[in-house]
This record gives C-alpha cells, structure tokens and sequence, in this order.
C-alpha cells in the first residue's frame, strides 16, 4: 500500500496504516487535494495485502477542523451548480471508500472534530477520543443542510434520530461526555494516551481473523439496506464462506490444544 502520499500524513508499519491530515497550524483543514488524495487512498485500502487496520489519527492536538474556509468554502460560492455537485459527490465518495475499503478504521480524536472532518470520524468504525474532544456537524452554521456526507444516514444509527436531528439542527458540539455516553466515542482516554490506545486497539484488530474482520465491515455496510430475513441469510452464507478459510482450522486446532491461535490471514 502506497505511503508516499502527499497531501496527508501516512505511516505504515506492521501492517497498520496510521493516517492523519497534516496541517497542524490551521488545526488541520482539508482542501480539494487532501478529499481527492484521502478518496484515492481508501479505494486502493481494498486491494492491499499489507495492511490490516487503520489509524486515522489526530496531528497537533486537533483531528480535523473541516473543509478549508478559504481553499474550498471561498471558491465554491463562485462555482456553478455542475461544479457544485462534482464536488460534493468527491466528498461523498471519501466516505463510500471509508465504509467499503475492507479494514477496520480507528479513529482517534483530540480537540476540534468538526464538517468533514466529524464526517470522517463518523465513517470510521470505531472513535477513540480525548476529553478535549469537541465534535460538531456545522453544515447548518454556515447555511448548507444537515445532509451531508450520509450523515443523515450514518450518524442516526450511531447515536439516535433524535440526538442526530438535534446536532445536525443546531450545529452545536458534542463534547466528549456526550459522545461517549451517546456510543458515538468507543472509549475516552487522556490525551497523552490517545496514539498508544487507538495503536494498540489496532494491533489487536490486526492480529486477525483479518479476512473474518473484512467479511465484518462489508456485512455491516450492506446490512443497511437489507431486511432481517436478507441479513440473515446474508451471514449464512458469508459465515459459510469464512468457514473454508485456513484460519478457522486455526482457531479449532488451536483450541484443542489448548493455545492462543495465531492467524495468518488465509
């Protein structure tokens, strides 16, 4: 998987990939380059063999204070409608390549967690976040709808309707209590402990089954849209298919023998 990226920092080691925006001065914007970038990254995440999990991770005490005022709010007030929905299908399909790259992403949050930058917290499948954390969808701040991203798809089935329709309304932040008590944060931790725990919730996850965590992810995107009688049938059969791998035989050897097993991802 490509880590020479250039307009996002990436690191990857151990087969997690530790990502994080990279402008720490203006607490971390995105810009049109850093969407498109991010976008063509995710969608590539899908077919690499040496990663397993993600870190989208925070960079000078903040994780991402949105779309850039100037480099994307300025500019898009002059565009016409075609170029309008060009745009914000991009940014949308940060989020499709978030949701279908196949690994699990951790997202861990400290300070400013607002726009796009909520959206990509919201996206991820899990959020690790410091007492700092404030997190806020303020697309109606700036006179635009709640709607954006899949918010109103996403978020609802995060932490409520109703709790949803009130941070997609007003635009307010959620602090860290309320993400947490709400299930939007997994877990809070101090702030000079968010990197090592997003890390180590990480390596767990790495630590496989990796192909019973892809066929996870994709049932719990697909699953949406699904009846109960369509999921289940659904599991049946991706259940079914993860019983042909190596691993689980793994797993059934090494609890006869009474042993921790150890998965290779086969």
């Amino acid at each position: 998987m490509r880590s020479d990226v250039t307009y996002f920092k990436c690191d990857i080691a151990d087969r997690i990939a530790t990502v994080s925006l990279d402008r720490p001065d203006r607490k971390n914007p995105l810009t049109f380059d850093s969407y498109a970038e991010l976008r063509d990254w995710f969608r590539d995440l899908v077919y690499a063999d040496d990663v397993d999990a993600v870190v989208f991770a925070s960079n000078g005490g903040n994780f991402s204070s949105g779309g850039d005022v100037h480099d994307i709010i300025g500019p898009l007030t002059k565009m016409s409608m075609k170029e309008l929905l060009a745009f914000t299908r991009m940014t949308g399909d940060l989020v499709k390549a978030i949701v279908n790259c196949g690994k699990p992403v951790i997202a861990a949050i400290d300070g400013v967690c607002v726009g796009a930058g909520a959206i990509i917290a919201m996206a991820s499948d899990l959020r690790i976040a410091t007492p700092e954390a404030k997190t806020a969808f303020l697309f109606t701040r700036v006179g635009l709808a709640g709607c954006d991203m899949g918010a109103c798809a996403i978020l609802p089935r995060i932490i409520g309707q109703g709790r949803a329709a009130e941070l997609l309304y007003t635009g307010r932040s959620m602090s860290a209590e309320e993400g947490h008590a709400w299930g939007f944060h997994n877990k809070i931790v101090a702030g000079a402990d968010l990197d090592a725990e997003a890390l180590s919730l990480a390596k767990r996850i790495a630590a496989g089954p990796n192909f019973g965590h892809m066929m996870t992810k994709t049932m719990l995107a697909q699953e949406w849209s699904m009846s109960i009688e369509q999921a289940i049938e659904a599991e049946a059969q991706a259940q079914a298919i993860c019983m042909q791998t190596a691993d689980f035989e793994r797993a059934y050897n090494a609890f006869v023998a009474k042993e921790k097993p150890v998965f290779e991802g086969d």
